[in-house]
């Protein structure tokens, strides 16, 4: 008997299907051992050495594994071909005492699972890669330090249930001064100019775009005063086309997905977090139910950073264009990854079979799965088309020493386009020749004002971690839930991150006092340095320990150092206790900032904090009961809406999305299941983007 482990079941029973009758395959149920949680788990002062324990939880699993591994022939270990996938097989050789029986254990990879990839798997064994099991076990070791050692600073500094984490804290600090960036930034007024023209009995847009042959910049006109005094100077002026410019321009087509890229579009065209992007991938990864073929693999590994295709999905590819599109739409396309750590997989994230499109499995899919997998197809699809091509033309007109410019676009060959939409605005511009002049039908300046830096979202959050080189494709999701879990961030309900009182709090102290743990340039070197352990190229015990040492050092002193008062005391209220006549001052506790008198412990009078109140956001919506503003405005139990008009008026409404989605978060926990998750926002989320 051959036994089979890998860490999902929903995998192995696509496996079973793929393998001989003397194959079990069986689930570990992700990891089997762990570092403890009642204490560090790692000592210290003997090379980091961790110590692993297995969980009550895992026990049952790793008991009936180790029958079946001694009444085996083989062990065959195949978790995913990752790190964690890799630390995984380690920890089931050391749990079920597989090294001890040198019973005969062999390490497959694939990056689908479909009948070819397992049975080319079971031909290729190869041994297990220690690198990548050291770079895992590295990264948890550091995390286990910074979060372990950390974290009780902060409760003993700030406030209790507070926590730091190695990679988190670097996204908080982003979103913190993307927060001080919007609350510098001062608008500045500017004006532009548009013309409206007639020729032929047709009327087409311009605007002013060079005075003096100088290009009008976009805060050139500053003023209302200076817009009309050019319109004062235009009030007889006769309009002559000076130039028309006809040209060809293309648009490629994307790259095949990484994690990050997928992460992003599916949150910017389907508004889906990185946690549910991931855990529907995972879904398309392991094995749907496609009636009589049984459970198939849609989708190759969704953990990668890499934008390598093999030959046969090219194959694959081609043929499906050139027998439903034409030939005229296939081009055949190698994309260079770009990631310079390009380690978590070795291929792109796309369909097993290009020729199983989205509609011919829509019956089986979810509507967040069929979303989905319609995105990756598409994407795939779209990378072995030919480029979009555009006619393109510019039409100058002069007046005087003003020049208007037009613009138009039309597409002459789709490419691309055909399969993937993308917004195009197309604009046909009238036929006209060069000294030509055009009847004015009017001009009118617009007012603008600059706008603030854009907030973060999950895309363009995640965007910059990968541009930074913070976390690794496996990261983003983790990185993203535990910083909204821990109430550092909140979103808006346009999804755009927001820093709370607290979480700007505890970013201070960390960039006052530990200054590497939020350097960005410094995570990113240590995610450099884990990338090298597991190429093999650095050993992880020294890497910990040049991190740890200064670390350590610098804690210790802190302790010394810091005091509470110095890091939770903000500022006077600019009132006396009204219970023993000290002074008031801000503090910060764990929800936010609140004021309380300086005399405490031994006057413990709280106030209510009123000051610096944030502007509150319009819903767009009207009081029903009293024809005022309805508001968002956060409760005890998070966000809700409320009339604008209280305590005169007390309307208030929920929210409909966030609890829905908390409440699925809390299922899909409590049950340990993907699917749980899907089916709990699945109607909600349909009616919300319908």
């Amino acid at each position: 008997m051959n036994l089979v482990i890998v860490e999902s079941p929903t995998k192995a029973k696509t496996i079973s299907r793929f393998v001989g009758t003397d194959f079990v395959v069986k689930s570990s149920f992700g990891h089997i051992r762990d570092l403890p949680k009642g204490d560090l788990g790692i000592d210290t002062e003997n090379d980091f050495t961790p110590k692993y324990v297995i969980p009550t939880k895992s026990r049952k699993t790793v008991s009936e594994l180790k029958k079946l591994a001694e009444k085996a022939d083989k062990i065959i270990l195949a978790t995913d071909e990752d790190r964690e996938g890799e630390a995984i097989s380690w920890h089931l050789i050391k749990a079920l005492g597989i090294e001890k029986s040198k019973k005969d254990t062999e390490r497959i990879v694939f990056h689908e699972i479909t009948k070819t990839a397992i049975n080319h798997a079971l031909e290729h064994p190869r041994e297990l890669d220690q690198n990548l099991v050291d770079a895992q076990q590295a990264r948890r070791i550091l995390d286990r330090l910074v979060g372990y050692k950390l974290s009780p600073f902060l409760w003993k500094k700030v406030a209790r249930g507070l926590s730091a984490g190695r990679v988190q804290s670097v996204a908080v600090r982003l979103i913190v001064e993307k927060e001080r960036e919007i609350e510098k930034f001062k608008a500045d007024e500017y004006w532009d100019i548009q013309a409206k023209f007639k020729t032929d009995n047709r009327e087409f847009d311009a605007f002013l775009n060079k005075i003096s042959d100088k290009t009008v910049d976009k805060l050139e006109i500053k003023t209302e005063g200076e817009a009309q005094k050019i319109l004062t100077d235009l009030k007889d002026a006769k309009y002559i086309i000076s130039s028309v410019d006809k040209n060809e321009t293309t648009r490629a087509p994307f790259a095949p997905f990484t994690t990050s890229t997928l992460q992003q579009d599916a949150a910017r065209k389907l508004h889906f977090s990185a946690k549910q992007t991931m855990m529907l991938a995972q879904r398309l990864y392991e094995g749907i139910e496609l009636g009589d073929e049984g459970s198939i693999g849609l989708i190759t590994y969704m953990r990668t950073d890499s934008q390598n295709l093999s030959e046969e999905s090219l194959v694959g590819a081609r043929d499906y264009i050139t027998k439903n599109l034409g030939a005229q739409y296939h081009e055949l396309k190698k994309y260079q990854t770009k990631s310079k750590s390009a380690q978590e997989a070795h291929e792109a994230v796309r369909p097993t079979d290009p020729h199983r499109t989205p509609d011919s499995i829509k019956a089986y899919l979810s509507a967040q799965e069929f979303k989905l997998y319609n995105l990756i197809w598409r994407r795939f699809i779209a990378s072995q088309m030919p480029k979009a091509i555009f006619d393109a033309t510019s039409i100058d007109i002069g007046a005087g020493k003003y020049n208007f410019r037009a613009n138009g676009s039309t597409i002459k060959f789709d490419g691309f386009l055909k399969i993937y939409p993308v917004k195009i605005t197309e604009n046909d511009l009238p036929i006209v020749k060069q000294g030509n002049e055009l009847e004015l039908v009017g001009l009118t300046p617009e007012q603008h004002f600059t706008k603030p830096p854009a907030r973060f979202n999950e895309a363009s959050l995640i965007k910059t971690l990968e541009k930074e080189g913070i976390g690794r494709p496996s990261t983003y999701a983790p990185i993203i839930s535990t910083i909204v879990a821990r109430n550092y961030v909140t979103k808006d309900p346009s999804r755009y991150f927001h820093p709370t009182e607290i979480g700007i709090m505890v970013n201070d102290v960390l960039v006052k006092h530990f200054p590497t743990i939020v350097d960005i340039g410094f995570t990113s070197k240590m995610e450099e340095e884990l990338d090298a352990i597991a190429l093999g190229e650095m050993q992880w015990i020294p890497v910990i320990k040049e991190f740890y040492m200064p670390f350590d050092k610098n804690l210790k002193e802190k302790y010394e150092e810091v005091t509470k008062e110095e890091v939770t005391n903000i500022e006077d209220v600019g009132v006396d206790c009204d219970k023993c006549g000290s002074k008031m001052i801000y503090k910060m506790g764990r929800f936010g900032r609140f004021a309380a008198c300086s005399n405490f412990p031994t006057c413990k009078n709280i106030l209510k904090d009123k000051k610096d109140k944030e502007p509150e956001e319009e819903t767009g919506e009207i009081c029903e009961k009293d024809g005022g503003k309805m508001v968002f405005r956060k409760g005890r139990f998070g966000k809700f809406i409320a009339c604008a008009n209280y305590p005169k008026c007390k309307n208030t409404k929920k929210i409909a999305r966030n609890p829905t989605l908390e409440k699925a978060d809390k299922i899909a926990e409590k049950e340990n299941d993907d699917r749980a998750w899907a089916e709990a926002t699945e109607d909600k989320e349909d009616k919300e983007e319908e």
